[in-house]
């Protein structure tokens, strides 16, 4: 991709996203994650209604008069997205592949962390961790995470969560808001989320396909693995074989939900043809 065509669709994803951010997510993302706590800001004079509590005995007795300690919320996080780049991401068969809508979801959530002063880092990751940008505040390093996310090329096809699980829990030493985005056909990770989820607001986002879910009968059909880059066969006309693989895709997305929801963590199920939109509000309006 060309460096005027890269341009366009970063301009193309930042414009729909902002715009998102700015009249539906900002204050929804605020409401749902609260900052650490409230500290100490300013003291002024006592006002009727004011906790007496909140009294500053020390500037009380010096003006002879009473003073009271303002606080307020302790605002500033820090959100980590770690996105999915191995092969399956890029399967579709509607409009778009599922890397084109972890990236508008991604966008989306950065910009509405941007808007609450809150630093945004990124990491991609396959069976390894691909890519670590640390997090930053300010909307050319938004920008930064956008064109990664378009135009990324990782090494590996492959998928390993947990790798990334624990690569986020050596970098990130304080509390952080987490989101992973992936389609989580993988498994192998519930021990590592519940770790990570200890530690972190951790909110797994799993993008899908329709045609995922399970295989229609076409009879013999030649298939591409994305992550090993096998070709075969397949009798999809074999009512065994459908079964087969029903059982396997159902499989892992048990093994999503349940790592997940074991450890405390959030979830949000999106397919590729449905509004990520709805589903991110709903998401935060419930938690909020």
């Amino acid at each position: 991709m060309d460096t005027k065509e890269l341009l366009k669709k970063v301009r193309k994803i930042e414009i729909k996203t902002h715009r998102l951010s700015d009249h539906i997510f900002g204050g929804e993302y605020h409401s749902t994650f609260k900052g650490r706590g409230m500290t100490f800001s300013e003291v002024r004079q006592y006002q009727f209604g004011d906790d007496v509590r909140n009294i500053d005995w020390n500037v009380t007795a010096r003006y002879n008069e009473p003073f009271v300690k303002v606080f307020e919320e302790e605002r500033e996080l820090t959100m980590m997205l770690m996105v999915d780049v191995s092969g399956s991401e890029f399967f579709g068969t509607s409009q778009q592949f599922k890397k084109d809508v972890i990236t508008e979801i991604a966008a989306t959530l950065a910009f509405s962390a941007t808007l609450n002063n809150d630093k945004i880092g990124l990491i991609l990751f396959s069976d390894k961790v691909e890519l670590y940008i640390p997090p930053k505040k300010g909307r050319s390093h938004v920008l930064r995470i956008i064109r990664e996310l378009i135009e990324f090329e990782p090494e590996s096809k492959q998928t390993n969560i947990a790798e990334a699980l624990k690569f986020l829990s050596n970098v990130m030493k304080k509390k952080a808001i987490v989101f992973v985005m992936s389609d989580f056909i993988a498994d192998a990770y519930n021990h590592t989320m519940k770790i990570v989820s200890g530690k972190h607001d951790v909110t797994g986002i799993r993008i899908y396909d329709k045609r995922e879910e399970e295989i229609p009968n076409l009879g013999m059909v030649q298939m591409l693995d994305e992550e090993t880059g096998e070709l075969m066969l397949v009798n999809t006309a074999s009512k065994k074989v459908r079964l087969n693989y029903s059982k396997f895709y159902s499989d892992k997305v048990n093994y999503y939900k349940e790592s997940f929801t074991k450890s405390g963590a959030g979830t949000i199920d999106c397919r590729v043809d449905e509004s990520y939109v709805k589903k991110l509000l709903g998401y935060f309006k419930r938690r909020g």
